[in-house]
Parts: C-alpha cells; structure tokens; sequence
C-alpha cells in the first residue's frame, strides 16, 4: 500500500487525498488503517505491483463509511476505478452502512462521474466536492456477489502470483535479441 501511494505524483495525491501529502503523512496514513474494521482492496497488474487501492473506512455504529481510491497512471481508463467503488457499495452494504460518503477534489473528473453515475448526493465547496450516497440495506445477491468476487479475486491472485514464480525459473533465451 505505502509503495503505491508514494508512487503518486504529487497531483495525484491531491486528486486522491484533497490536498497536497507527503511521504510521512503517506506513511502515518498506511500505519493507521485498521484492518480489523476497515475494507482495503486493489488490483494487481501481473507483476504483482498494485496499480489501483481502494480503501473503505467504516463506522458501523453509525452505519457510514467513507471510500478513497487512488489509479496509478498507467492503469487509467480501463474502468479499474469503478470496478473499485461497485465492490466497496457492496462490501458497506453488507456491513450495515447506510451511507457512504466520498470526498473529491472539484477537477478529479473520472471520481466526479462515477459518484453522480451512482446517484450520489454533491455538495461542491470551492475546489472541494462531497459526495454522499444512500445505501439500500444488503440483500442475499449483494452477500452473494461479495462471495463470489473475494473468491475470483483470491484466483487471479494466486494465478499472477504463480505465473511471477514460473517467470522467475524460466531462463532466458540467448538467441532472443
């Protein structure tokens, strides 16, 4: 997580945290996820670098949550982002949460769309936007599909990560230029 993070440029972590961060702060904030309550998921390119993190802070006793994802450059474009934000609805639903609110810098167009694609609530303030969403309670279909995505997840995991192992012994061809 912290070596995605601090490959962000520094506009792209203003786009993912609503401001300008530096290496500590990246640090103190990776430190502080607690695991035990929170949801942090992502997507691994084949080589196993983590091109997209999403975290989903929950306040269950509340019945909020809050969602953050930051795209590596690379990874842009191909939906990875809204990929991200349909899992964590999922996971905050079945979770209790009943809102879930995300904050956006004013220009991150790409997070802009996909929270008023979900019907998001905006309130813009200067350069800064918050999103709020209204979550419909969970269902057997959302418990379901959160089963059957951790598992696929779990696969292609396991997949790339062997695919990197056979990689590794293959010796490289001295013919190949």
């Amino acid at each position: 997580m912290r070596t995605h993070l601090l490959a962000l440029s520094e506009e792209d972590r203003a786009l993912r945290f609503g401001h300008a961060i530096s290496d500590e702060r990246i640090g103190h904030y990776a430190d502080q996820i607690d695991f035990e309550r929170d949801r942090v998921f992502g997507t691994f390119d084949r080589r196993l670098e983590l091109l997209t993190l999403a975290h989903l802070a929950l306040d269950r006793e509340h019945g909020v949550g809050e969602f953050g994802v930051s795209v590596l450059p690379r990874a842009r474009g191909r939906g990875l982002g809204t990929q991200l934000f349909a899992h964590a609805v999922t996971q905050a639903r079945n979770r209790g949460v009943h809102t879930l609110f995300i904050h956006v810098a004013r220009d991150n167009t790409p997070m802009m769309a996909i929270v008023q694609h979900a019907g998001a609530l905006i309130d813009v303030d200067g350069g800064d936007a918050t999103a709020e969403l209204p979550l419909p309670a969970h269902t057997l279909g959302t418990q379901i599909e959160e089963l059957l995505s951790s598992q696929a997840a779990k696969v292609d995991f396991r997949y790339k990560r062997h695919a990197l192992k056979v990689d590794a012994l293959t010796p490289a061809d001295p013919t190949a230029s």
